[in-house]
């Protein structure tokens, strides 16, 4: 399947668009002003540690501490013995080197690890551990051991460390290996360097950027074009790629059209569906999907699709139609934790095995690791996917102002009523001449009409006169009532 990676670059934020056979299947951006801090490694200073949830708080110098939990300490899980307790381990005031495994989601810190990864080209440098692992998606078991066996022979005698073999290692030379193994022995020796005559909190490592990420992380066989908006940027990239990732280099390509080059592959379209409720697929049905703090849910509804010969077939073709896109609004939306997905209901156990092997063959595209269940007794597929980053609705979007976040507000008329109230309390507890009652235009409208007469009944039973007034920056739930 031919892919292209689309790169939009302002001052301000970077853009990466996967585009595969001419469709986005993935956005990923970075913003200047709040870089993601996954793989960044800090000297962190201990704040608290908590014994009844066995994890601690560490300064790292972002805007909240950062967690660490005792299970992502180590040198405990290395040792065969017990684990310690954290409060045995570690102590208020302490150094520690840690690394990110997850960027602050809502209003939780980030995650940390002891455990120290570093990314390079082929390979991923583990200096606290002495192991050679290969990466899962190399499946052939003779390809495995051949590589297994060429990095023992290249890496050092004395490297108290190990390495884990990408996939993109798969064709690599032995020449290409030994560098990546020099070049990451020498990143962690300036780590170290630094680590030893540094105060924390202080930033040791920082990750690549999102453009180098992707030239090191995201490209593969199946890419055939980098397209990149910024010459200067381009130029950048290019001497990233011919030391790092030589074979994605003729790839890279300068895009200097007038028309933007999100807006040539309607990728701004693409985010602001992306960013909707509903999701409309082509047969009529239509997907709802609502984030929530614990898990996503994604509701499959038929809609105004009636093409196939009966009921059951109809419910068929949807869902499978769904789990295409499904996997699609996965990946393009970032949606990582607890996901439940609703498929309509079908009577025939085929079909089900049809959909979820369907289902499955979607998700096998996406890089994520991610874990799914069969049908629950419910009629439900549950499955997570791993979250490392904020969704893409978390990072452009807000909490609604006027609803909290709710996706709803309160009628005019509810608003009214709670007034009417508001205003019979006051009236026992203060001894005003007159009320007046600041609202929304809608709510005052409707005192004006429909509820004039439930207005003029209570200004006679509490004997004050009440007066209104329509404030219009008020939003409908917004009313304060002045006494006079």
């Amino acid at each position: 399947m031919s892919t292209e990676f689309l790169i939009n670059f302002t001052p301000q934020e970077t853009r990466v668009a996967i585009v595969e056979q001419g469709v986005v299947q993935e956005l990923h951006i970075e913003r200047t002003a709040c870089r993601g801090n996954v793989g960044n490694v800090y000297l962190g200073k201990v704040v608290r540690v908590l014994p009844g949830m066995q994890s601690a708080f560490i300064d790292v110098g972002l805007e909240r501490t950062a967690f660490l939990h005792v299970a992502d300490i180590w040198s405990e899980r290395q040792n065969g013995e017990a684990p310690r307790p954290i409060e045995r381990i570690l102590s208020e005031g302490q150094s520690l080197m840690v690394q990110v495994l997850k960027d602050p989601i809502g209003t939780k810190g980030a995650r940390l690890s002891t455990q120290i990864s570093l990314a390079g080209r082929l390979l991923v440098y583990l200096p606290q551990e002495k192991h050679i692992g290969i990466s899962q998606r190399i499946e052939n078991e003779a390809e495995r051991d051949a590589l297994r066996a060429r990095l023992s022979a290249l890496v050092p005698a004395d490297e108290p460390g190990g390495f884990i073999v990408r996939t993109m290692a798969e064709s690599a030379s032995d020449a290409e290996l030994s560098a990546d193994i020099a070049y990451l022995r020498k990143l962690w020796g300036e780590i170290g360097s630094t680590r030893n005559s540094a105060l924390p909190p202080l930033l040791l490592h920082e990750d690549l950027s999102l453009g180098q990420r992707a030239l090191r992380d995201l490209a593969n066989e199946e890419t055939t074009r980098i397209r990149v908006d910024s010459r200067e940027n381009f130029q950048k990239l290019s001497a990233f790629a011919a030391e790092y990732t030589p074979q994605v280099l003729p790839l890279l390509d300068h895009y200097s059209g007038e028309r933007p080059l999100f807006e040539l592959y309607n990728i701004e379209e693409e985010i602001q569906k992306a960013l909707a409720r509903r999701v409309d697929l082509k047969s009529g049905g239509y997907l709802i999907i609502d984030q929530t703090e614990a898990m996503t849910t994604v509701d499959v509804n038929t809609g105004g699709f009636v093409g196939a010969r009966n009921f059951d077939d109809t419910i068929f073709k949807t869902n499978l139609e769904a789990s295409q896109a499904i996997a699609r609004q996965l990946r393009l939306r970032n949606l990582g934790g607890i996901i439940i997905v609703d498929f309509i209901d079908m009577e025939n156990v085929e079909h089900r095995d049809m959909v979820l092997d369907e289902f499955r063959k979607a998700l096998a595209r996406d890089h994520t690791k991610m874990s799914i269940t069969n049908f629950t007794a419910l009629g439900l597929v549950e499955m997570t996917r791993k979250r490392t980053r904020e969704s893409l609705a978390h990072l452009l979007c807000e909490p609604c102002p006027t609803c909290g976040g709710r996706g709803e507000v309160r009628t005019a008329r509810t608003v009214a009523y709670e007034i009417l109230r508001e205003l019979l309390r006051e009236a026992r507890q203060f001894n005003a001449k007159e009320f007046r009652v600041l609202a929304a235009p809608d709510v005052i409208d409707l005192f004006l009409d429909e509820e004039s007469q439930s207005l003029a009944l209570l200004s006679d039973f509490i004997v004050k006169k009440i007066s209104l007034h329509a404030e219009a920056s008020y939003t409908q739930e917004q009313y304060d009532i002045v006494l006079l």
